[in-house]
């Protein structure tokens, strides 16, 4: 145990050290491996474990990038205090949409998720003061209340996107360790037997979506609070939040931390050597899911892990000295 929690620790303290090893390029891409990686995470909790197949997360995460422009421009909020506050807010938001949302189930419940997000596109779009299909970009003034300079503002950027990725996480590790994770996965293996025995199964999918929105809102204002500059279009593009998403996932390995880890790397890897191809390349990430899926319904992760067991992360906590 001490050992797997040394190496990630290690892992981390490079990563954070980032700023001083790395060029302007490598650390904007990091700040979008991370917050693909939070994502990833969030949308693994959902469908992995909570059975909740959504294509519609991109609501939350274009929600959250115009409330935290909202806040800033229009309300007076500091933009990093207005960070915590999106999430709040968009928690609270995904309360009536999810009741609304819940009232469908299965395939249905995938697409009503994707309906929601065109609304919400579509209503932002309407929205004048905040650019409507155009977008609006973040005043000079506000941006350079963030930090003194480019570089110390793309410093934090990329620190808050770094602890918000291992804060997620390791929140997602201790739910599922949790009395949550063993609710959870009652409700995954049979949804049946865990109302019979006594689990509320509404009530805990209805309390991850809503968590899982929250958080998915926050990530979404730091995404764009990188970008200075959001659009309907870009804010909830179906491609970029919940198409990429679902693929990392998929091919990492659903149903595991540790598969969005991977997933991630692996997608930035194809991307770099894909990207001239185009459009394309969404294609052979395509066949790449259909072909994975069909050798390792677990993703690569498992196919790593088929013959040995090895978790970064282990759900099961370990059995008291008096019960060994």
């Amino acid at each position: 145990m001490i050992p797997r929690f040394l190496l990630i620790g290690a892992i981390v303290a490079v990563l954070a050290a980032a700023p001083w090893w790395a060029d302007r390029g490598t650390i904007r891409l990091l700040v979008e491996a991370l917050t693909l990686l939070a994502l990833a995470q969030l949308w693994n909790l959902l469908a992995g474990y909570a059975g909740l197949i959504s294509v519609g997360q991109q609501a939350f995460v274009g929600l959250g990038g115009y409330l935290l422009f909202s806040l800033a421009m229009f309300a007076g909020v500091p933009v990093l205090w207005a960070l915590p506050l999106v999430g709040m807010l968009c928690a609270l938001i995904a309360l009536p949409v999810g009741a609304l949302a819940f009232r469908l189930t299965g395939p249905y419940f995938a697409i009503g998720t994707w309906v929601i997000a065109e609304v919400f596109r579509l209503g932002f779009a309407q929205v004048g003061s905040l650019g409507g299909g155009s977008g609006i970009s973040l005043p000079v003034g506000l941006v350079r209340e963030i930090a003194d300079g480019r570089g110390a503002r793309e410093a934090l950027i990329y620190w808050l996107a770094l602890g918000l990725a291992v804060g997620v996480t390791l929140s997602v590790w201790a739910a599922l360790r949790a009395r949550t994770g063993l609710m959870l996965g009652a409700v995954r293996d049979d949804a049946e037997a865990a109302a019979a025995l006594g689990v509320r199964v509404l009530r805990v999918k209805f309390g991850v979506y809503v968590a899982v929105a929250g958080a998915t809102g926050l990530v979404g204002a730091l995404a764009f609070l990188q970008r200075l500059r959001i659009t309907p279009e870009a804010a909830f593009s179906v491609t970029d939040w919940s198409v990429v998403v679902i693929f990392v996932v998929v091919i990492g390995g659903i149903g595991a931390l540790e598969g969005p880890i991977l997933g991630v790397v692996l997608f930035f890897a194809l991307r770099e050597v894909l990207s001239d191809l185009g459009s394309w390349y969404l294609v052979i990430l395509g066949i790449t899911s259909i072909a994975v899926m069909l050798v390792e319904p677990k993703g690569l992760w498992g196919l790593l892990t088929r013959h040995r067991e090895v978790r970064l992360f282990p759900i099961s906590a370990p059995l008291p000295r008096s019960l060994r």
